[in-house]
Protein backbone atom coordinates (compact mmCIF):
# COMPACT_ATOMS: atom_id res chain seq x y z
CA UNK A 1 0.00 0.00 0.00
CA UNK A 2 1.60 3.38 -1.08
CA UNK A 3 -0.03 4.77 2.20
CA UNK A 4 2.38 3.28 4.42
CA UNK A 5 5.01 5.13 6.50
CA UNK A 6 7.39 3.57 4.58
CA UNK A 7 6.97 5.37 1.86
CA UNK A 8 6.93 8.67 3.40
CA UNK A 9 10.57 7.52 4.21
CA UNK A 10 11.64 6.93 0.88
CA UNK A 11 10.07 10.23 -0.60
CA UNK A 12 12.35 11.93 1.86
CA UNK A 13 14.88 9.68 0.71
CA UNK A 14 14.43 11.15 -2.94
CA UNK A 15 13.89 14.40 -2.10
CA UNK A 16 17.05 14.57 -0.28
CA UNK A 17 18.64 13.12 -3.00
CA UNK A 18 17.50 15.44 -5.82
CA UNK A 19 18.38 18.70 -3.68
CA UNK A 20 22.22 17.57 -4.61
CA UNK A 21 21.35 18.60 -8.60
CA UNK A 22 20.48 22.06 -6.70
CA UNK A 23 22.94 23.04 -4.14
CA UNK A 24 26.95 23.62 -3.90
CA UNK A 25 28.40 20.00 -3.05
CA UNK A 26 32.02 21.27 -1.69
CA UNK A 27 33.55 24.28 -2.09
CA UNK A 28 37.47 24.96 -2.93
CA UNK A 29 39.91 27.89 -1.49
CA UNK A 30 42.67 27.91 -3.96
CA UNK A 31 45.45 30.36 -4.57
CA UNK A 32 44.16 30.80 -7.95
CA UNK A 33 40.46 31.56 -6.50
CA UNK A 34 37.41 29.69 -5.79
CA UNK A 35 36.48 26.23 -7.25
CA UNK A 36 33.15 25.17 -6.64
CA UNK A 37 31.64 21.63 -7.05
CA UNK A 38 28.09 20.88 -8.54
CA UNK A 39 26.75 17.37 -9.62
CA UNK A 40 27.81 18.80 -13.28
CA UNK A 41 31.33 19.55 -12.79
CA UNK A 42 33.66 21.61 -10.51
CA UNK A 43 33.94 25.42 -12.03
CA UNK A 44 35.90 28.24 -11.49
CA UNK A 45 34.21 30.66 -9.82
CA UNK A 46 30.97 30.23 -7.29
CA UNK A 47 28.59 29.46 -10.57
CA UNK A 48 28.17 26.39 -11.94
CA UNK A 49 27.87 28.27 -15.33
CA UNK A 50 31.36 29.24 -17.13
CA UNK A 51 34.73 27.99 -17.06
CA UNK A 52 34.57 24.19 -15.99
CA UNK A 53 38.05 22.57 -14.47
CA UNK A 54 36.92 18.85 -13.72
CA UNK A 55 34.05 17.45 -15.45
CA UNK A 56 32.17 14.69 -12.86
CA UNK A 57 30.38 12.61 -15.22
CA UNK A 58 30.48 9.64 -12.80
CA UNK A 59 28.91 11.55 -9.94
CA UNK A 60 26.59 12.98 -11.79
CA UNK A 61 25.21 8.95 -13.77
CA UNK A 62 25.05 8.20 -9.67
CA UNK A 63 22.95 10.42 -8.69
CA UNK A 64 20.40 9.77 -11.27
CA UNK A 65 20.89 6.54 -10.63
CA UNK A 66 19.92 7.01 -7.12
CA UNK A 67 17.03 9.33 -7.79
CA UNK A 68 15.61 6.37 -10.52
CA UNK A 69 16.11 4.05 -8.12
CA UNK A 70 14.35 5.92 -5.00
CA UNK A 71 11.44 6.79 -7.53
CA UNK A 72 10.72 2.93 -8.44
CA UNK A 73 10.98 1.54 -5.07
CA UNK A 74 8.20 3.76 -3.83
CA UNK A 75 5.58 1.86 -6.29
CA UNK A 76 6.82 -1.41 -5.50
CA UNK A 77 4.86 -1.38 -2.97
CA UNK A 78 3.20 -4.79 -3.94
CA UNK A 79 6.57 -6.54 -4.42
CA UNK A 80 7.53 -5.67 -1.33
CA UNK A 81 10.45 -8.42 -1.27
CA UNK A 82 12.12 -6.65 -3.92
CA UNK A 83 11.22 -3.64 -2.71
CA UNK A 84 13.56 -4.25 0.30
CA UNK A 85 16.41 -5.50 -1.75
CA UNK A 86 16.11 -2.36 -4.32
CA UNK A 87 16.01 0.05 -0.88
CA UNK A 88 19.43 -2.06 -0.10
CA UNK A 89 20.61 -1.42 -3.60
CA UNK A 90 20.15 2.24 -3.00
CA UNK A 91 21.72 2.66 0.16
CA UNK A 92 24.99 1.43 -1.30
CA UNK A 93 24.29 4.28 -4.24
CA UNK A 94 24.46 6.72 -1.77
CA UNK A 95 27.44 5.50 0.10
CA UNK A 96 29.23 5.52 -3.55
CA UNK A 97 27.29 9.35 -3.63
CA UNK A 98 29.34 10.14 -0.16
CA UNK A 99 32.46 8.38 -1.47
CA UNK A 100 32.60 10.07 -4.75
CA UNK A 101 32.39 13.64 -3.40
CA UNK A 102 34.59 12.71 -0.79
CA UNK A 103 36.90 11.45 -3.27
CA UNK A 104 36.82 14.48 -5.52
CA UNK A 105 37.08 17.07 -2.73
CA UNK A 106 40.40 15.21 -2.00
CA UNK A 107 41.70 14.47 -5.38
CA UNK A 108 41.08 18.36 -6.53
CA UNK A 109 42.22 19.61 -3.11
CA UNK A 110 45.59 18.05 -3.64
CA UNK A 111 45.68 18.69 -6.80
CA UNK A 112 44.67 22.32 -6.32
CA UNK A 113 46.63 22.71 -3.28
CA UNK A 114 43.48 23.56 -1.95
CA UNK A 115 41.63 23.74 1.13
CA UNK A 116 37.85 21.94 0.75
CA UNK A 117 34.98 22.87 2.96
CA UNK A 118 31.76 20.49 3.02
CA UNK A 119 28.71 22.35 2.89
CA UNK A 120 25.49 21.03 4.77
CA UNK A 121 25.66 18.68 1.28
CA UNK A 122 27.30 15.65 2.62
CA UNK A 123 24.71 14.90 5.20
CA UNK A 124 22.30 14.34 2.65
CA UNK A 125 23.42 11.04 1.67
CA UNK A 126 23.88 10.09 5.04
CA UNK A 127 20.49 11.20 6.09
CA UNK A 128 19.03 9.22 3.14
CA UNK A 129 20.90 5.90 4.42
CA UNK A 130 19.12 6.71 7.80
CA UNK A 131 15.97 7.18 5.98
CA UNK A 132 16.10 4.35 3.56
CA UNK A 133 17.01 1.75 6.75
CA UNK A 134 13.63 2.91 8.53
CA UNK A 135 12.03 1.96 4.90
CA UNK A 136 13.77 -1.42 5.07
CA UNK A 137 12.85 -1.87 8.65
CA UNK A 138 8.72 -0.78 8.02
CA UNK A 139 8.76 -2.97 4.51
CA UNK A 140 10.22 -5.69 7.24
CA UNK A 141 7.15 -5.65 9.17
CA UNK A 142 4.65 -5.20 6.48
CA UNK A 143 5.85 -8.45 5.18
CA UNK A 144 5.80 -10.08 8.50
CA UNK A 145 2.48 -8.80 9.25
CA UNK A 146 0.94 -10.79 5.90
CA UNK A 147 2.53 -13.66 6.31
CA UNK A 148 1.22 -14.32 9.82
CA UNK A 149 -2.19 -13.39 8.29
CA UNK A 150 -1.34 -15.87 5.70
CA UNK A 151 -1.03 -18.74 8.53
CA UNK A 152 -3.82 -17.99 10.06
CA UNK A 153 -5.83 -18.77 7.19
Amino acid sequence: MIQRIQTIYLSISVILTSLMFYIKLVTFTAPDGIFTMYYNGIFKGELNSGEIYINVTAFTILLMVSVLTGIITIFLYKNRILQIRIAGLNIGLQIGLAALIYFFAHTVGEELNADFIFPYSIALPVISIILLIMAIKAIGKDEALIRSMDRIR
